[in-house]
């Protein structure tokens, strides 16, 4: 068996790196993905409890989005509009009522909540996306729109 040289394998990985980069493209074109920074925000267009919806992204290798910026909020807003449908991100309140936090229990430091959001004091755990990018922290008991982000 011929071993594969340094030049055979630089050939290969340049060749399956364009044909990612053709497939990313399509993606973006027929609007399947947004690609903010080193992520890419998909959706099902279906709504699901968010238990799902984190089923959902775990199965395809992430998890639902959760904005850490402007440009990643509105990544995620592009589908919010184009399903027309609310999203759950990937806050939840923590133990003290109105501090959110991500999936890795860090206080959120970018939010872009509706004014006099977040209101639940403590009763409402999870945060849900309006088609206008704004938050509001609402009951986990609801179907959104599943958005991922990889």
């Amino acid at each position: 068996m011929r071993k594969q040289s340094g030049k055979d394998d630089e050939y290969q990985f340049a060749y399956l790196s364009r044909r990612i980069n053709k497939l990313e493209s399509v993606l973006k074109l027929l609007g399947f993905i947004k690609v903010v920074g080193d992520k890419m925000i998909a959706s099902s267009g279906k709504d699901e409890e968010i238990e799902k919806s984190h089923t959902t992204c775990q199965a395809i290798g992430g998890r639902i989005a959760t904005p850490t910026n402007e440009a990643e909020n509105n990544g995620t807003l592009f589908f919010l509009k184009k399903y027309n449908q609310y999203a759950y991100i990937g806050l939840k309140e923590g133990p003290v009522p109105g501090i959110f936090h991500y999936h890795n229990g860090i206080p959120a430091l970018y939010t872009h909540w509706r004014k006099n959001e977040p209101s639940g004091k403590g009763q409402e755990k999870c945060v849900e996306m309006y088609t206008d990018g704004q938050w509001n922290d609402k009951g986990c008991n609801q179907k959104r729109l599943t958005v991922c982000e990889l």
